[in-house]
């Protein structure tokens, strides 16, 4: 891949580097991925585990950015149904959760030798770059793993219409959103030994049964600019590595 030249426009894709499906991914990690068995806040063990793919993603060649959720710190929506908190309100505090998870992935990133950054879509100099979609993709020519906090900067969109927004800016070839089961099922497989996981499916079908890919926003935002989402088991090491260069893993949503 050949970065772009000074002055001109960032380019949108990037070819994939010998052996691999896609050039530049948007991970996707849930809050709730990061804490565990705790319950609560970040596991360190967990971090290992992804700065670990990240890393051997990174080396072969594939540019990677990440969009990171704030659920094991603060929900905002739990918050506001829960507790009769403002919406808005909540929403913000959520997102502040998002750009400290930001932080530690960057800390275990970084401990590992991978040059990172971390973009804010909430402005707090002190932590993080506020996000600039050219500044993104230039970090990610030059080899760095972006990391995407605070989600879009608005309340009322989750962190899934964040990593769709993000996804497309960038120019990724498929959002990999990392879960703890193995994909996307017709019911919940942690409550019904008889779910049944799908290899494929497409964005009207996984709208109209509503199945738990991304929320609507997100889901209907990847179908109209026709973003491939992978979902797969993030507690299974080597999974990253072996969508990247194209096995079966998890599930397709295209």
């Amino acid at each position: 891949m050949t970065p772009t030249e000074p002055g001109q426009p960032p380019t949108n894709r990037v070819p994939p580097p010998e052996g691999c499906r896609y050039g530049r991914i948007l991970l996707k990690i849930s809050g709730e991925a990061l804490q565990g068995d705790k319950g609560y806040g970040i596991d360190p063990a967990v971090l290992d585990v992804v700065a670990d793919e990240v890393k051997h993603v990174r080396a072969m060649g594939v540019q990677v950015a990440v969009v990171i959720g704030g659920g094991n710190i603060f929900r905002g929506l739990k918050a506001s149904v829960d507790a009769g908190m403002d919406r808005a309100t909540a929403d913000y505090m959520g997102m502040l959760a998002t750009v400290m998870n930001a932080i530690a992935l960057q800390d275990a990133l970084e401990r590992k030798g991978i040059h990172t950054r971390v973009q804010s879509a909430i402005n707090m100099q002190e932590l993080a770059e506020p996000y600039i979609r050219r500044k993104a993709i230039r970090h990610l020519e030059k080899d760095r793993v972006v990391i995407f906090g605070a989600g879009t900067g608005n309340p009322f969109f989750t962190t899934d219409t964040a990593a769709s927004l993000r996804g497309m800016e960038i120019g990724a070839d498929v959002i990999m959103k990392a879960t703890s089961v193995n994909g996307v099922y017709d019911k919940d497989p942690k409550k019904h030994a008889d779910a049944i996981m799908f290899d494929k499916l497409s964005y009207i079908d996984a709208l109209k049964m509503g199945l738990k890919v991304m929320d609507a926003t997100a889901l209907s935002l990847c179908m109209d600019n026709k973003m491939p989402i992978l979902v797969f088991n993030m507690h299974e090491r080597g999974n990253v590595i072996r969508a990247v260069r194209g096995e079966t893993v998890g599930t397709i949503v295209v």
